[in-house]
């Protein structure tokens, strides 16, 4: 799994926290776990393959938000199970 955090500027609500999700989900229809969060200014998703990071800051540009920036690095379940 490969973990993308992208840094976003412009969301003020709720509503901003959607809109944000929804324009991952269209963009990346394999994301999974997408959230948003207005107070630390960023979104995260998980995805099995590499994403078009371009095309994903255009599209969270296109909506009125700033795309400030995007990581993206491996990403392992953290837990109980697993551990032998």
């Amino acid at each position: 799994m490969i973990k993308t955090v992208m840094k976003i500027d412009g969301m003020m609500c709720g509503m901003c926290e959607a809109h944000i999700c929804s324009a991952i989900r269209r963009e990346v229809p394999s994301a999974k776990k997408v959230s948003a969060s207005k107070s630390k200014k960023e979104a995260s998703f998980l995805t099995e393959e590499e994403i078009d990071q371009e095309a994903l800051k255009k599209v969270i540009d296109d909506t009125g938000y700033t795309c400030l920036s995007i990581e993206s690095a491996p990403y392992e379940k953290k837990g109980w199970f697993g551990r032998g």
